[in-house]
């Protein structure tokens, strides 16, 4: 018995003992940190370390390290502080984030035992509250809307910080808009700027780096959209008419543009629908036409020109395509009207002389008068104008009619003697000291009627231009 114990422990020593040196059969031991399911770490850049109790391969030891979320990997650095091997992560731990830290594989000590790692173990930061949700929000995923005023309002199932919340927030093509956070900051109002584009699909989209007001973040990212679709009917104009102001108000005539756009008249233009401010100021004439617009009502202007328009003259009323209903919604074509105004030009009908004889005269016509020598060279004649003239215009073209010696240049100067209405549109005129000629040397005076719109004028109406006639005088 002796001898067989005796050979056992030879057999022993001689496996531990070997040409090549002593061999280490302790086990490696290991000690992780946290080593307590569901730890909280107290910060977001505690540590998480793995203890050896002999010097590793330091590389293999920091592959067999792996931190994890619900998300996924967790980036992080790994350092050596003795045989301890310390992971702190790259960015700070979320708080509420259950993550696990895992050690996997095989690895060795520098003595070459081997040990297989498998462990896995939960662990929190900062605290374990639950993260935020989104409740609800409006408008819902998909839903048709308005453009005018719409507000994106989110509710959160818990107080937020609210910094987080606007960095993380993307609002595609809304533009600038204000913040306004109610409920104890569990409610998020985002009141854009201006209103919306009509027609238009808005996405939103929170990222997960929205946190609560106690550092959890979103449990997950949240994306809707909406379009601003809901009216669907374009603006269009519904009528145009001429109207005259009475007490402060523009009253329809009756009559349409093209046949009866008098003097002293607006246009007046009426909408299908409310137009936005800007619509009152896309109103133009070829050619140009002088005026101002007001605004009647939230569908309706009026145009009102400088003055009146020019007689035999083409206008195009064009009101722009791109004008937009409060909506925003465009006609999305010219809106044209043309009309010749119901104002004609004034006219001389005829000019007769006291004999009965009467021309209808026309630039540079000849007329021939009569001259009375026995009463000192008097001429008299009746002009037949087209329109008929007030008292103060009466007074205002008799003076602006002009008679003066022509030919030969001889002739002595000639006065106005009496003038007088017949009728509201019938003047005749005497003139003294004229002097007829002869067969071998005719005699002409000059008569001149400014025209334009500073020359005479009835009611607005005047002459297209200047007239000039020839009177020749004879006995």
């Amino acid at each position: 018995m002796y001898h067989l114990r005796n050979n056992f422990l030879i057999v022993a020593f001689s496996v531990l003992f070997m040409s090549c040196g002593f061999i280490d059969l302790r086990p490696v031991e290991v000690t992780i940190m946290p080593d307590t399911p569901d730890t909280i770490l107290p910060d977001g850049y505690s540590p998480l370390s793995v203890r050896f109790n002999t010097e590793m391969v330091r590389k293999e030891a920091e592959n067999s390290l792996f931190v994890t979320s619900g998300t996924g990997m967790v980036e992080g650095d790994r350092f050596w502080n003795g045989n301890t091997l310390v992971y702190v992560p790259a960015a700070p731990w979320n708080a509420g984030t259950r993550y696990a830290l895992n050690l996997s594989g095989m690895v060795r000590s520098i003595d070459g035992r081997e040990i297989r790692l498998e462990r896995s173990i939960a662990f929190f930061a900062i605290n374990r509250s639950a993260p935020p949700v989104i409740e609800w929000h409006s408008p819902a995923d998909g839903e048709s809307v308005s453009a005018i005023g719409l507000n994106l309002e989110i509710r959160f199932s818990r107080t937020m910080d609210r910094a987080s919340v606007e960095a993380s927030l993307n609002t595609e093509g809304m533009g600038d808009k204000c913040y306004i956070w109610s409920d104890d900051d569990t409610v998020l109002k985002l009141v854009p700027d201006k209103n919306l584009s009509p027609w238009t699909v808005y996405r939103w989209t929170l990222r997960t780096a929205a946190k609560s007001a106690d550092g959890v973040p979103l449990a997950k990212a949240v994306s809707a959209v909406f379009c601003t679709d809901l009216d669907r009917v374009l603006p269009e104009v519904s009528i145009v008419y001429p109207a005259l102001q009475s007490d402060g108000r523009w009253i329809p005539t009756g009559g349409s543009l093209e046949e009866d756009f008098g003097p002293g008249l607006g246009i007046v233009i009426e909408f299908s629908k409310p137009m936005a401010d800007e619509t009152f100021r896309l109103l133009r004439f070829e050619p140009s036409l002088a005026g101002r617009t007001e605004k009647l009502s939230d569908k309706s202007m009026v145009f009102i020109p400088s003055r009146d328009p020019e007689p035999e003259i083409n206008y195009t009323l064009i009101i722009s395509g791109d004008v937009k209903d409060t909506e925003g919604l465009k006609i999305g074509h010219d809106y044209r009207r043309t009309f010749i105004a119901d104002i004609p030009y004034l006219k001389i009908l005829s000019i007769s002389d006291s004999n009965g004889t009467s021309v209808n005269p026309h630039n540079n016509h000849i007329v021939p008068v009569f001259v009375s020598e026995i009463d000192g060279g008097l001429v008299c004649f009746t002009i037949h104008f087209s329109l008929p003239f007030d008292n103060e215009e009466k007074q205002k073209t008799a003076l602006a009619i002009s008679l003066v010696p022509f030919f030969p240049a001889s002739l002595d100067p000639i006065a106005l003697r009496f003038v007088t209405w017949l009728s509201d549109d019938l003047l005749r005129m005497e003139w003294e000291r004229l002097k007829p000629g002869s067969s071998g040397e005719p005699h002409y005076y000059r008569l001149s009627f400014p025209g334009g719109r500073g020359g005479i004028d009835s009611g607005g109406m005047y002459l297209q231009q200047n007239i000039t006639l020839f009177m020749e005088a004879y006995k």
